[in-house]
This record gives structure tokens, sequence and C-alpha cells, in this order.
């Protein structure tokens, strides 16, 4: 994939990235990083959750976000994961990787690595906890998509990281041929309303939020990376499907269905209770410090959540 470097695209480099903006939409899924008891990376583990979402139809996964843990896996780590579901993937759907950090400099240059371990995208996180201006993220998005190597997806997470992309930056960052779309987490519907209108050919927008995707995809909204579909992959799926076929009925139905794992989902901070239910297919549900397994009083939730899912998915085979 040729890089967005500071002098530009040629054509055929254009087309590409038009391209690569064009297949981020429907179900893609911000993995989780599976640890075994020990506390080691579960490789084993990791290839059965890759597995599971190939054979689910999700059409993207993210390596390395929050969801993933991704402040707490080492340099090698990251890396070992990355190559590792590259080679699984065998370029069957894109794999972003969440390069995004406090600083410009080292987000260019964890950005630099994800390139070549093979990744097709950088996910990039505002800035979080030195909460940049609106000029600062300028600045900082254009150097990573200008110096990366990497085609860049914004995210806008402003509930982690105490920053939040206006969507007038999002306008101006639009132009840039190597920002190909944005991952909006906030949960608001007239921020997806003024996204949805920065929409073209080249540049996708994604909800970042599970509860309110179906809504977002039935106003157009391209996909949604999700954390429902770690366990979820084919219903996550079926409901991309028929919200961006503007099934509405059915894709509300399906969604409503789906609303109470999302409520659990969200009992404890991410990824905390979706590892609880993996637990449950034999993918490991070990953390890593500051972050503890799921409460004991969330247990028989989670028992009731399982058989939810299992009944929401088996429907759907």
């Amino acid at each position: 994939m040729p890089a967005p470097g500071k002098h530009g695209l040629d054509i055929h480099g254009f087309r590409i990235l038009t391209e690569l903006a064009h297949t981020l939409q429907g179900s893609i899924t911000a993995l989780i990083t599976p640890f075994s008891a020990d506390g080691a990376l579960d490789m084993p583990a990791w290839q059965r959750l890759l597995q599971a979402q190939l054979d689910g139809g999700t059409q993207a996964l993210v390596v390395a976000g929050s969801t993933g843990e991704a402040a707490a896996l080492s340099d090698d780590e990251y890396q070992t994961l990355l190559r590792a579901v590259v080679q699984q993937v065998a370029g069957r759907v894109p794999v972003l990787a969440g390069t995004g950090l406090a600083n410009t400099a080292k987000t260019i240059e964890l950005t630099r690595i994800a390139a070549r371990c093979g990744a097709d995208a950088a996910l990039v996180v505002t800035p979080p906890y030195v909460r940049p201006t609106q000029a600062g993220l300028l600045a900082h998005y254009r150097a990573v998509a200008d110096a990366g190597d990497l085609p860049v997806v914004l995210y806008n997470v402003p509930s982690r990281t105490g920053c939040d992309m206006q969507p007038e930056t999002v306008a101006q960052l639009v132009e840039h041929p190597g920002i190909i779309g944005i991952k909006e987490a906030l949960a608001a519907p007239a921020r997806m309303a003024a996204l949805l209108a920065l929409k073209k050919p080249g540049f996708a927008v994604l909800s970042g939020d599970d509860p309110t995707a179906c809504s977002a995809m039935l106003a157009g909204a391209d996909g949604v990376i999700s954390v429902a579909s770690n366990v979820l992959p084919r219903s996550m799926h079926r409901l991309c499907m028929l919200a961006r076929n503007a099934e509405k009925a059915a894709a509300q139905a399906l969604d409503a269905r789906l609303q109470p794992v999302f409520e659990f989902l969200g009992c404890e901070p991410n990824p905390v209770p979706v590892k609880a239910l993996l637990q449950q297919s034999g993918i490991g549900e070990a953390l890593r410090l500051p972050l503890l397994p799921l409460s004991e009083q969330h247990r028989a939730w989670l028992q009731t959540t399982v058989a939810a899912i299992l009944s929401i998915e088996n429907q759907g085979r």
C-alpha cells in the first residue's frame, strides 16, 4: 500500500486509499487481547478468537485498541499480536492497528511499526490526557497522516481521553488524502448527523458505540467498530447488513434483542465484561492491572447474558 507521504499521492495511490475506505463498513471488531492465567499472551486463544470473527462475517479487525488493553502491552507483544492477525487473516478483511498515543512523534513511530507489521490502516485516538486544542488536533493528525506510513482512521472518544474532536475539525481533516475515516464514540445523534454530512468517497463514518450503532447506520453511517462483536460476531454482522440496507423494522427488532447484552457490556469498565463473557467459550478472562475481573455482584447477570448471546447467535445460523 502506498504511504500518504507529505508530498501527496499519485492517482494509483488515491484509488487504493479510496477503495480501502470503502471496505471499512459493517461490523468491525475491536478485539480483546487474551491473556493466560499467568498473564502472558494466549496465542492459541487469539487464533480461536480471530477464526470466530472470520467465520461470523466480521468485516474488519482492530488490534490493540482500548478494548485490547493496548496500554498494558509491551512493544514486543504489540508486534506479536499484529503480525499474527495479519498472517491469519491473509488479506480477507482489513486489519487496523491502534497507534494513538499522547505525543505526536511517538504516535508516528508506533504507526510506522504497525505498517512494518502489515497493518492496513491505523486507528488513531485523540491524544489522551494532554487535552490539545482543536488546532493541535489538526496539526497532530496531519503529521501522523503525512509521516506514519499508513492511512489514518480518526478516533474520538472523549469519555476516555478528555478531548473532544469537533466536527469542524474533522471537516478540515477530511481533505487530507491519507485520512480515510472516523470512529465516533460520542453517542449523540447531532454529532453523528454533523459527521455524516462530511461523508464522501474515501472517507468512512463509523459508530464507536454499540447501543446507538443501529440508529447511526440507519441514518447513513458506514458501520460500527464494536466491542459486542467479540461475542456476537454473526449477530452484529446481521445487524449491520439490515441497517445499511435500510431494512429498518428488522434492524430495530434485532437491535432491541441486543440491547440487554450491550447494557451488560457497560456494567464495568471495558473490556472487563466482554472478557468475562469470552471466558465462557474458553478464551481466558485474565486482565492486567489496574483492571480486575468482573465483580461477584455481576456474576448472575453474566450467566443470563451468556444464555441470551447463545440464543441470538444461534438464530442467525
